[in-house]
């Protein structure tokens, strides 16, 4: 490849990144045919990318190449063309990433730039090839960038272009892997910790539908997914459960907060409520969860593999506590509205951690998580799941990872009704209009497993 750059320099900007892609394409197609292992495209190569597709300047003495609107418009056409008529996927992902995968060089920001407006046209146009690569794409990169991706995409079709959600929503059926990684991505974005971090109305309900639709949509690249360690630290999450679960739980006092915000500065008339979207979508991620015990199973990881991690649901308390001390200094604010809006926060959070747990997706102690919801204020149904039972996993005769090995107890036949104890003291409390979230060890829980 590095011997046809004299005969690139000649010719106009985009002639000469039309031809660079079609000697790319053959190049790869001869690498997989010959079946050279790995597969990677070598460093002369990359440079002629960088040079006549992306635009980055060979050295600091050559002038960088420019295209103009309609040319760049002319190339991305040509780019989607190249794609869609190559049939061989490994020959599409191997050209993709020659294209996109980042270098750790100036040619990066060039790259993303090109990146975001390609796949935007890919979702414009219905180009699957390119929306499936850029889901592979998304597995494989720093989150930090993926979320640039997204924010590019979420501000084409949900803000610049009005009435054009519609066209982001059909890649539900365009690329359902793309479509999960794009809610992996948006959900990480999204994190509700500002008023400009709060998710865009038409986004919201576009991910709502996606998944009361298909609610196994979540769980898609899981499942097609050949997990191992040597899978990136700073990548996206494999599900977005765990950002769908933030979502649920803080969208009660993250919305109150954005509200008063709004009306302190005469903003929030006439916007719609969005407590059913936060209804509907909390109900679905929990019938998500549900799910997992038979694919867990069927996979050997149930008991083993944890899809909601620890640290992220420290992070939720954490910002949970934070949202509390927020409202606390609202005296404005009807207590009996706060409380409400909190105890919602709370009750779903209880029984998304519940779930998870029931069902494989969260594999830890209640004693990790009394630790972690040690600030929270106090919450029947959280109480109740931080003093239920240990769980045991069937057909697992090793412990959990994240469990420490215990003896399993004996069944208990019954249990035993206890004698009303004496209340116990008031648990020191950040929040003064809270009462204090304490394990009570002998609160009575009816339930037990019955294996």
């Amino acid at each position: 490849m590095g011997d046809i750059r004299q005969s690139l320099l000649p010719r106009d900007v985009l002639s000469a990144a039309k031809e660079l892609l079609y000697h790319l394409d053959i190049y790869i197609c001869n690498m997989v045919q010959s079946g050279r292992q790995p597969p990677l495209v070598d460093s002369k190569t990359q440079e002629l990318v960088e040079e006549f597709i992306l635009h980055a300047p060979k050295d600091r003495n050559t002038p960088a190449r420019r295209m103009s609107a309609l040319q760049e418009l002319q190339l991305l056409e040509i780019m989607c063309s190249c794609f869609q008529e190559q049939s061989r996927d490994t020959v599409r992902q191997l050209m993709f990433s020659a294209l996109f995968s980042l270098q750790g060089n100036q040619a990066d920001e060039s790259r993303m730039a090109l990146l975001g407006k390609l796949v935007s046209m890919a979702i414009a146009v219905g180009r699957v090839p390119i929306l499936e690569c850029a889901a592979t794409w998304l597995q494989r990169t720093h989150r930090v960038y993926c979320v640039r991706l997204a924010q590019v995409l979420v501000d084409d079709y949900c803000s610049m272009v009005p009435g054009s959600g519609p066209t982001l929503r059909n890649i539900h059926n365009a690329s359902p892997r793309f479509c999960c990684q794009f809610i992996t991505a948006v959900t990480t974005l999204y994190d509700l910790t500002t008023e400009e971090l709060t998710p865009p109305l038409e986004l919201l309900q576009m991910t709502v539908s996606w998944i009361q639709d298909d609610p196994g949509l979540v769980l898609i690249n899981f499942l097609n997914t050949a997990l191992s360690g040597n899978q990136p630290i700073s990548s996206l999450d494999v599900t977005p459960l765990g950002g769908l679960v933030r979502w649920c739980v803080k969208a009660p006092l993250a919305y109150r907060r954005d509200k008063k915000a709004g009306l302190t500065n005469g903003t929030a008339e006439g916007e719609p409520e969005v407590g059913p979207l936060f209804s509907a979508l909390h109900l679905s991620v929990l019938q998500v969860l549900m799910l997992l015990p038979n694919i867990l199973n069927e996979k050997g990881l149930y008991g083993r593999l944890a899809l909601l991690q620890m640290e992220s649901l420290a992070a939720l308390t954490s910002d949970l506590s934070r949202l509390f001390d927020q409202a606390d200094k609202h005296t404005h604010t009807s207590s009996t509205d706060a409380r409400g809006l909190s105890q919602l926060a709370l009750d779903r959070l209880a029984q998304a951690l519940q779930v998870a747990m029931a069902n494989g997706a969260l594999l830890c102690s209640r004693e990790d998580l009394r630790a972690i919801c040690s600030r929270l204020p106090h919450n029947n149904l959280l109480q109740l799941v931080l003093s239920g039972p240990v769980l045991y996993y069937n057909n697992i005769h090793t412990p959990p990872l994240a469990f420490s090995p215990h003896a399993a107890h004996s069944p208990i036949a019954s249990h035993p009704t206890h004698p009303a104890h004496t209340p116990l003291a008031t648990h020191p409390s950040s929040h003064p209009q809270y009462p204090a979230q304490p394990f009570m060890a002998g609160m009575p829980f009816p339930f037990r497993p019955s294996h």
